[in-house]
């Protein structure tokens, strides 16, 4: 009456790879092409293995079949315990339905024709209701793909999980438990209709389940950039009174060591207020690019470069920024200068504290550049450039921050990094 061990084998698989599909992966390639197929003979073996197996030890192979489930995730995918059980308990009810469903079939297609359903006409089935029911099902999750690698699965998420996965497989085997019970049927066909429907429920729970915890962090996310913008705006405006106040005491200085030099003919005092000139010279605000919130940005950068001991140099055209709103170019700016200025703070090596601006327009677009010197590995998932730190939760932020301002100006943003050198590439439609 149950479909035979290497139906649910294919089926658990199946949806196994649709969760690999749909995460960041560990493996690419032949090695994953291998470890894939590993698997699935894996599965084969065991489901054939321990097909119509005692009821007592029923409870204990699905656990095993469970944890395989599992492992495959783990060794395929970018993913820690939690996020493998959450995915596998998708994978294993995605799994159930598709066998259902195509057995539900098989058993239908048999009893019309009066005959059992052969070996090729099974797979023609497997195939056919499995590639149907995977293809949409990834057309349905595709499009918040990648928020799954950003998804944060802790205990909590997983057990949830866990207990809609358990609730939903005993429902759907309730007749194979008890025939007398509210939910279950002496009936083969109804038996297999309330699997079926059953676990389609379940798929459905578990779907909404995963988009509610795709929403709070979408809205997690938008409140946090939101701060972040908000405290950049807070940021400049601080910047710019901070150096119109270096700047009004450096010409004070300035001005003041002038009166002194006058009053002297030469000696170590000429020398000694030579020196000072010089030194307080770094503070003056050298960067005038023709955009005043460039200018304090670069400014304010500057200054706190100089405390560090990086060099940040600049060539800009301001004027080709005048039509980003200051708010923008100032969070576009410091979270770009502030990403820099982390990364090559790592660096054993003052030498290689070096940090370059370049603005400028090129043809009908500006080109943005912000390059530092790196050392060390960076991390991409789906093209996107993601947080190194182990607190994924809380960071990252800087560069999504930077993405939605370009993109709200229907620019574009890439990294990339070459010979020791680490680039942010802003290219934005020229206005006018």
């Amino acid at each position: 009456m149950t479909p035979p061990g290497y139906w649910y084998a294919v089926a658990y698989w199946a949806g196994c790879m649709l969760m690999v599909s749909l995460n960041q992966r560990r493996l690419r390639g032949w090695k994953l092409v291998a470890t894939a197929a590993g698997f699935l003979a894996l599965l084969l073996l065991f489901m054939v293995a321990t097909d119509g197996v005692d009821r007592q030890y029923f409870i204990p192979c699905m656990l095993l079949i469970f944890s395989i489930v599992c492992l495959h995730l783990l060794s395929l995918c970018e993913m820690d315990f939690c996020k493998a059980v959450y995915f596998a308990v998708h994978a294993f009810i995605l799994g159930e339905f598709n066998a259902s469903l195509a057995w539900q079939l098989a058993y239908y297609l048999g009893a019309t024709a009066g005959q059992r359903v052969t070996w090729l006409g099974a797979a023609a089935l497997m195939l056919g209701v499995y590639g149907f029911t995977m293809g949409l099902s990834y057309l349905i999750v595709r499009p918040f793909q990648g928020d799954n690698d950003s998804l944060d699965i802790g205990w909590k998420e997983m057990g949830i999980a866990l207990g809609i996965g358990l609730t939903i497989y005993a429902l759907s085997n309730m007749s194979y438990i008890s025939q007398d019970s509210p939910f279950s049927s002496r009936f083969p066909a109804e038996i297999f209709i309330i699997r079926t429907f059953t676990d389609l429920g379940g798929v459905g729970v578990l779907t909404a389940y995963h988009m509610v915890l795709r929403e709070l962090r979408v809205n997690m996310e938008r409140e946090y950039l939101k701060r972040l913008l908000h405290m950049q705006g807070e940021n400049y405006r601080m910047a710019e009174e901070s150096v119109e106040l270096v700047n009004q005491k450096y010409h004070d200085l300035k001005h003041q060591i002038a009166l002194l030099r006058s009053g002297m003919e030469s000696g170590e005092g000429m020398e000694m207020l030579s020196r000072m000139e010089d030194e307080i010279k770094a503070y003056e605000a050298q960067n005038k690019t023709g955009n005043k919130v460039l200018d304090t940005m670069l400014t304010a950068k500057s200054l706190q470069c100089q405390r560090q001991g990086i060099s940040l140099t600049c060539v800009a055209d301001g004027h080709a920024l005048d039509f980003m709103d200051p708010l923008d170019l100032s969070a576009l700016i410091g979270n770009a200068l502030d990403n820099a200025i982390e990364s090559v703070m790592k660096l054993p090596d003052p030498g290689q504290r070096l940090i370059h601006v370049s603005v400028a327009r090129q043809r009908q677009f500006v080109r943005v550049r912000v390059e530092n010197c790196y050392n060390g590995e960076l991390h991409f998932e789906h093209g996107a450039l993601t947080t190194t730190k182990a607190d994924r939760k809380y960071h990252g932020y800087g560069v999504k921050s930077i993405r939605k301002i370009v993109e709200k100006y229907g620019g574009s943003t890439t990294f990339g990094h070459q010979d020791g050198w680490f680039e942010l590439r802003i290219l934005l439609p020229a206005a006018g």
